[in-house]
């Protein structure tokens, strides 16, 4: 498919960048030039200038261009093949963008390239999502959010506050499971959070993150999208966004899950949203944004390819005897990099549907648990979700 038709060129600069800046490494769709060549690329780079279902930031629309000012600015050594694609073409109707960046994804991600995002507003990761539906696989979808965007009616016009309304009741689903990094719980009412954990879904409060950030790092680990509201982080630090909070994630602890869900080999969609240029103070929220940005692509580039397997030696396999269980739970350890995997068994009638989806990445934290005869939350939710 000719995705070219749903992208407008990017302005160009006067700047010249050095052959070590990204401006100066990467291929971009600019004024007066030709759609890049994709193909070849490692990651794809796209903006999305829409806005029309944001709540209270109006003016996120125009995000893209000034993160790309500071991100070509940037210095990376051994950069992999970047493409920028250009900026989705708003539709006449919010519909009609969702369909092209939805259309643009699905192209992509059977190419198996991986893109990253630059919106706009976060319900733009509805697109994101329905772009994997023809993969013919289950998807796990991870916000980076202070808020769980879930509406009280399903009636609701379709917004950023209210858009995992639309992933959640898609049908035919596709979601396998949903996990939310960042929460505060004084923005969630409690039938919400109650049904998160009706759902099996996963939740990291904000406070859990500031206490060990390595708990993190299993979820984005198994995570195919990636969305990233900038309201996350703390008004201080984020000044480029209307809907940012006193509270919030400090600038280092966002590089840090940014740099985790790009060294995961699961992820092939990482989206950053809700960027406002118009508040935005000497473009210092446009900068980490765009270190964002880098601290991906840098992780992208350190990825492992693990994947463990029984005969594999690159692994050690421990297995577990937990009281009440028929099998032991198995649980497989990197020599390389000591990262750790859970085996979780799903019936063999669904063997096609879940097979990619039960070697499951934990930490050592669920290895002690199951140490101590007890079954790891992770494990049980994992194979409720099998039944």
């Amino acid at each position: 498919m000719d995705i070219s038709i749903y992208f407008s060129p990017i302005p160009r600069e006067e700047q010249n960048y050095l052959g070590d800046q990204i401006g100066g490494t990467i291929s971009a769709f600019k004024e007066g030039g030709d759609f890049p060549n994709w193909e070849d690329a490692d990651l794809i780079l796209i903006g999305v200038n829409e806005d029309r279902g944001s709540v209270e930031n109006k003016g996120c629309a125009e995000g893209p261009n000034e993160i790309r000012k500071q991100l070509n600015q940037l210095y990376f050594a051994g950069l992999p093949t970047v493409v920028d694609l250009g900026n989705i073409l708003p539709g006449e109707e919010l519909s009609d963008t969702y369909f092209a960046l939805q259309s643009s994804i699905d192209t992509l991600i059977k190419e198996d390239k991986t893109v990253i995002v630059m919106g706009g507003s976060q319900d733009l990761t509805i697109p994101l999502y329905r772009g994997y539906e023809k993969t013919e696989q289950l998807v796990n979808l991870t916000s980076i959010d202070p808020k769980f965007d879930i509406g009280e009616s399903t009636e609701e016009e379709t917004n950023s506050e209210n858009y995992l309304n639309q992933i959640l009741l898609h049908q035919p689903s596709f979601l396998f499971n949903y996990s939310n990094i960042g929460h505060q719980t004084y923005f969630g009412a409690p039938s919400i959070i109650g049904l998160m954990d009706k759902l099996f879904f996963d939740k990291i409060r904000l406070g859990e993150v500031r206490g060990d950030i390595r708990k993190t790092e299993p979820i984005l680990r198994n995570s195919d999208i990636v969305s990233f509201d900038v309201s996350a982080i703390q008004a201080a630090d984020m000044q480029g966004c209307n809907r940012s909070t006193p509270n919030g994630l400090l600038p280092d602890e966002t590089c840090q899950l940014t740099r985790y869900a790009g060294l995961s080999e699961k992820v092939s969609c990482f989206g950053v949203f809700e960027y406002n240029p118009h508040v935005d103070a000497q473009d210092r929220s446009a900068l980490l944004v765009a270190q964002m940005i880098w601290y991906f692509m840098e992780g992208f580039v350190h990825r492992k390819n693990e994947s463990p397997t029984p005969s594999d030696r690159n692994y050690l396999k421990y297995r577990v005897p937990v009281t009440g269980t028929d099998e032991d739970v198995i649980f497989y350890k990197s020599l390389r990099t000591d990262r750790w995997w859970m085996l979780v068994p799903y019936p063999d009638s669904k063997s096609s549907k879940f097979r990619r989806l039960n070697m499951v990445p934990c930490s050592y934290a669920e290895y002690q648990v199951a140490g101590q005869d007890e079954l790891p939350d992770l494990w049980v939710k994992t194979y409720r979700k099998f039944l």
